[in-house]
């Protein structure tokens, strides 16, 4: 199963995240219709939607770590079934608080999906791939973003709001059965336990450096890491949570042109991020260095995204969807590469997760304030959204810049000295 199995590991993982994205975005989707059901103004309705990245952002960091012990293997059906559960459970709430209560339960479970793809992605596929790789994984969040918008508006045509959380949720629990029916470790890992069990002894292991987990964050290219991608979600998280309102409230949307035209942008986003993927790895077999491969595909597109601030000075529909087209498979194109950081810059195996749970907790601190944010200037400015697509464009920016000067050589993190050395700050540059 190594070689031709790995691409099978990779669209199992597409499927969990795309489940993910649909179950998560569902809500944005049945806004106005819980909005008008429950009463609720537009501040309220920013911070239910707001209340799953609470517990998604705190729960990254212990997620990747558990990650890195346990293995995706066990890690990630668990975290589908979780999120499932509270998906399905939503459909029972009947007021604000409870629906707060099920999306913070919810974002406990999600937190464990971006870890465990992250963590497969190193242990299947080498540095020549793993960019593409990432970006089919990643391309799950448009594709499950995309299909909400119809497939959820669909639901609630039909059955209801409540329906659409039950039906997304049991689609989870389907998935957790064909990866627990398919999914193995990687042979080298699986020979590997072969040969120890055959010995009665553990084998010697490689020769990494020791680097406790809170040491990670005395490197600086982690924190580029975590500034950039926080400045990425920033932008992302508008497109799952307030762009179906935006496009019905403001634009005039009608429920099927939300199904329609309201997709465009997620899907351009899938092909932006396939393309990011395969135009990394492409670079870098060509002889171009790891840092620049990767910084030039993440700094372009973050750059290229922060067109969505434009969006709010034209009129014409059609113009208005090419820049939030263009803006979302700019942002995709770049997530490939930032995506494949946390394996690029690990200093061992046993920190991938690890710090990809670390880099996506800072991240996800973005969806907590893009929706606040966003509900507190529609109050402000009378329902406008200028505002709001003004300062993602500036945060696009702001991305940009972090990837380009706060993190350091894409190289596997050096271990630091002890506190006190004359060569701590060099080696925190994470650059040699």
């Amino acid at each position: 199963m190594q070689k031709k199995g790995r691409w099978l590991v990779i669209f199992l993982c597409f499927l969990a995240v795309a489940i993910n994205y649909i179950d998560r975005a569902n809500l944005a989707v049945a806004a106005p219709y819980i909005q008008k059901e429950l009463n609720l103004n537009a501040g309220e309705m920013g911070l239910l939607l707001s209340g799953f990245f609470w517990t998604y952002a705190l729960m990254q960091m212990p997620f990747g770590w558990f990650v890195d012990r346990v293995g995706a293997r066990v890690a990630l059906p668990l975290a589908v079934g979780w999120w499932s559960l509270f998906t399905a459970v939503t459909a029972a709430a009947h007021s604000m608080l409870a629906l707060f209560g099920c999306r913070l339960l919810l974002g406990i479970g999600e937190a464990g999906a971006y870890p465990s793809c992250a963590k497969v992605v190193s242990q299947w596929f080498d540095v020549k791939e793993r960019a593409f790789a990432t970006s089919i994984f990643d391309s799950g969040s448009r594709v499950g973003s995309a299909l909400s918008i119809p497939v959820v508006a669909l639901i609630i045509e039909h059955w209801g709001w409540r329906a659409s959380f039950v039906i997304t949720g049991v689609v989870g629990v389907v998935w957790i059965l064909g990866w627990m029916m398919i999914y193995r470790e990687p042979a080298a890992v699986a020979e590997r336990d072969q040969r120890e069990a055959a010995a009665g002894q553990p084998a010697l292991a490689p020769a990494y450096p020791k680097v406790r987990w809170a040491q990670l964050f005395r490197y600086r290219t982690l924190w580029g890491m975590m500034l950039g991608f926080f400045c990425l979600n920033f932008v992302i998280y508008f497109f799952i949570t307030w762009f179906p309102t935006y496009l019905v409230q403001e634009r005039g949307f009608s429920l099927k042109s939300l199904g329609t035209l309201g997709t465009l942008p997620a899907i351009f986003s899938i092909a932006g991020g396939w393309v990011g993927g395969l135009t990394c790895d492409a670079l870098y077999r060509r002889g171009w260095s790891l840092t620049k491969a990767r910084k030039t595909c993440i700094v372009g597109g973050m750059l290229t995204s922060s067109c969505i601030a434009l969006s709010a000075f034209t009129e014409n529909t059609y113009m208005m969807l090419a820049l939030f087209a263009l803006a979302y498979a700019s942002l995709a194109f770049a997530a490939a590469g930032i995506w494949s950081l946390p394996a690029d810059v690990a200093p061992t195996p046993a920190h991938v997760a690890s710090i990809g749970g670390i880099q996506n907790f800072a991240s996800n601190l973005a969806g907590i304030f893009i929706t606040t944010f966003t509900g507190l200037m529609l109050m402000l400015g009378n329902g406008s959204f200028a505002a709001p697509l003004m300062t993602a464009g500036g945060f696009a920016v702001l991305g940009a810049f972090s990837y380009l000067f706060i993190v350091g050589k894409i190289e596997p993190l050096p271990p630091l000295p002890e506190k006190g050395s004359a060569e701590v700050a060099a080696s925190a540059r994470g650059a040699s």
